[in-house]
């Protein structure tokens, strides 16, 4: 199962549109995680009608409209492993301690929030992913996305990637 985590993708405060090169990866994915902070329906849309399954979460920045169509966290069991997909989960310090109380029947966690890149194992294993911003890469060096595929109950091709700049 090939699925592409996104989040933060803050349209059409931090960029006009989504990058093209993650529209076209969103075509190949079996599922697509965003895990918040859309900022305006029209992006949930079109997100929804380009995944053959999406699973997503309202973030901070997501107003009533958004929250009354998105939980603020979502579950999922995806090639054999049980995803859960929040927006927010506090500092990076000791997250994964945090994280795997709060998850204990959560093989993978998918979060946003810090546009920042992320992945970590927490002790027990819970699996913390978070695939940066393809809109605002903050003090990042790269607007980003993740792909893996979900097999037999274990995450194989995790891939970090880079988009363009935008011009």
């Amino acid at each position: 199962m090939r699925i592409l985590l996104t989040s933060d993708t803050h349209v059409p405060a931090r960029a006009a549109r989504l990058p093209e090169a993650l529209l076209a990866a969103v075509d190949g994915a079996d599922v697509v995680i965003h895990a918040g902070d859309w900022t305006d329906e029209a992006t949930l849309d079109l997100l929804e009608s380009r995944s053959r399954r999406l699973i997503a979460v309202h973030g901070n920045n997501d107003g009533p409209a958004l929250r009354a169509r998105l939980p603020e966290i979502a579950r999922a069991e995806l090639g054999g492993l049980r995803f859960a997909v929040v927006h927010e989960t506090g500092p990076a310090a000791g997250r994964e301690g945090r994280c795997a109380a709060r998850f204990p029947d959560t093989d993978v966690l998918v979060f946003g929030h810090s546009h920042i890149p992320w992945d970590s194992t927490a002790p027990g294993g819970l699996r913390l992913l978070n695939p940066g911003s393809p809109t605002d890469r903050r003090r990042q060096p790269h607007h980003t996305y993740l792909t893996l595929t979900a097999v037999d109950g274990t995450l194989r091709d995790t891939v970090l990637h880079r988009l363009p700049a935008r011009s």
